[in-house]
């Protein structure tokens, strides 16, 4: 049996405190999922939120933000959005950034599934998907966040030739990861079920989670998938 995790002390005020962060918070009320994705759309102005024009790459599942925060400082001339559907784990990467002051980072506390209410289409450079949940028992795979519902989805928010860059210790969701990208039309580059295999690659910025599996010996599996607007 699961253990909820305990709210944060003082939580409601720790947000309001961040709300400056946060660009989009649950559905407004919407409860039905279908509904708010078919029919709500309150989408955000990049340039108005960021005060500026420059390319934007979306984190989805950013945790306790350490990789969004690293690669914001990596490239300060992207802005950054940082997508985490717990409400009590996003509090961290918030309050973080805020005592960065880091100016390119936003955060996004939605499901994935409710990206379309608010990114406008064709507006994303890039997007990351580090270590998502595999969900490997049968009769979840259309919840995997690579499978072809959410890349149609995203397709829909990339340019043309903006790029999911994908990195897992699952091989079995790995290789499901490749046979959907492909059947959705996605070019694959980087392809490799061994990323450390002679080191650390210098340009890669190592998350927490990544890091464990590292010192286990295990391999860390990696791909690029580049959308040409078919």
């Amino acid at each position: 049996m699961s253990m909820r995790m305990r709210k944060k002390r003082n939580f409601e005020a720790r947000m309001e405190a961040c709300e400056d962060l946060l660009l989009a918070q649950g559905t407004n009320g919407i409860l039905n999922m279908k509904e708010a994705v078919e029919n709500f759309r309150a989408w955000i102005d990049f340039e108005k939120a960021f005060g500026n024009n420059n390319p934007v790459a979306l984190e989805i599942g950013c945790g306790k933000g350490g990789f969004v925060r690293a690669l914001a400082k990596q490239q300060p001339k992207w802005n950054f959005l940082a997508l985490e559907k717990m409400s009590n784990v996003i509090l961290t990467p918030l309050e973080a950034v805020k005592a960065d002051g880091a100016k390119n980072i936003k955060f996004l506390n939605i499901r994935a599934e409710c990206l379309p209410c608010y990114i406008p289409e064709n507006s994303l450079d890039c997007i990351y998907l580090n270590f998502s949940t595999p969900l490997p028992k049968l009769g979840y795979a259309t919840q995997r966040l690579t499978h072809r519902n959410f890349l149609e989805m995203y397709k829909k928010l990339l340019k043309k030739g903006g790029k999911i860059i994908q990195k897992t210790d699952d091989r079995d969701f790995f290789e499901f990861s490749i046979e959907e990208f492909t059947a959705c039309g996605f070019a694959l580059e980087e392809v490799t079920f061994n990323l450390h295999e002679n080191g650390n690659p210098e340009w890669n910025i190592v998350t927490e989670y990544e890091q464990k599996w590292v010192e286990r010996g295990l391999p860390i599996h990696r791909l690029v998938a580049v959308f040409n607007g078919a």
